[in-house]
């Protein structure tokens, strides 16, 4: 197991050896070793969009397939570019450690046009009022019961969930792009869907995001839409928002994961560590 570095402020990555070690802030709770959704999605969307991102395309569609756990390791990526047409553009990426990809991802980007005629249906989701009125952007997990607190340990109950946070930096010393941000907290649909009154039991293997545009504020929204589950396995979508409104979609899949069952009221939970997976 290799040591996690410190970085001087809040980061989940720092850079060494030509990729990127973990900190102490991408740990995750599912395992001592192992590192959370949120670090994992927000290395290979910051590569992507390094890589292969243009001003004259959207990043409209991010999927990241979890398929073995990431450790504490000398983390590297390999970018490749699939298509790149003259309306779509598509790359993907491996995340790679001691020499095994332990994710992939894709990115499709769109050229943006004007829209076709005609009115369509709209959810009219709407995201409750801003958590934070000091304007200090912090992580808050929120619940129809409860509202509102730094704490998921007071959101295992059975009603609707939201979370809302900036998202620490990615890599030390650099500042995290909008793309980048809705991606990290896209990866709370899996906390947001799957926190019941016992805390978190499903691990989700894998993260889709698709965004029809990119976020406006520091902060970004995000509130469960639907969960469904049986023999095990589980389905949870939820919508992004900023200060505008929806504007994107988070979708994941799930497994049982009762042995490492994450029960938030039985742990020496910090809300300054902010990630909760």
């Amino acid at each position: 197991m290799q040591q996690t570095t410190e970085p001087t402020a809040a980061a989940h990555f720092v850079t060494a050896g030509g990729g990127f070690t973990p900190t102490r802030y991408a740990q995750s709770h599912w395992g001592a070793d192992h590192l959370n959704g949120p670090a994992v999605v927000g290395l290979v969307a910051r590569g992507l969009e390094k890589e292969c991102g243009s001003t004259e395309f959207h990043p409209t569609r991010l999927t990241v397939d979890l398929f073995r756990a990431a450790r504490n390791a000398l983390t590297t990526l390999e970018i490749r570019v699939v298509r790149d047409g003259r309306r779509v553009r598509s790359a993907e990426c491996d995340v790679i450690q001691d020499e095994r990809v332990v994710a992939r991802a894709t990115l499709i980007q769109y050229r943006p046009s004007s829209a076709p005629p005609g009115d369509l249906w709209q959810s009219g989701a709407t995201f409750p009022a801003h958590p934070d009125p000091d304007g200090s952007v912090k992580p808050f997990v929120g619940s129809d019961e409860t509202g509102w607190t730094r704490s998921p340990a007071e959101h295992q109950n059975t009603s609707r969930k939201r979370f809302f946070n900036d998202g620490i930096a990615v890599v030390a010393g650099e500042d995290n792009s909008p793309f980048v941000r809705a991606a990290m907290v896209a990866e709370a649909t899996s906390l947001v869907t799957n926190l019941g009154t016992a805390g978190v039991g499903y691990i989700n293997g894998d993260l889709t995001v698709a965004l029809s545009r990119l976020p406006v504020d520091d902060w970004v929204g995000i509130q469960a839409d639907s969960h469904h589950a049986a023999a095990g396995l589980a389905v949870g979508a939820a919508t992004l928002f900023d200060s505008l409104g929806p504007f994107g979609t988070g979708l994941t899949t799930a497994i049982a994961n009762p042995a490492a069952q994450i029960d938030f009221s039985t742990r020496n939970f910090n809300p300054g560590d902010i990630n909760y997976e």
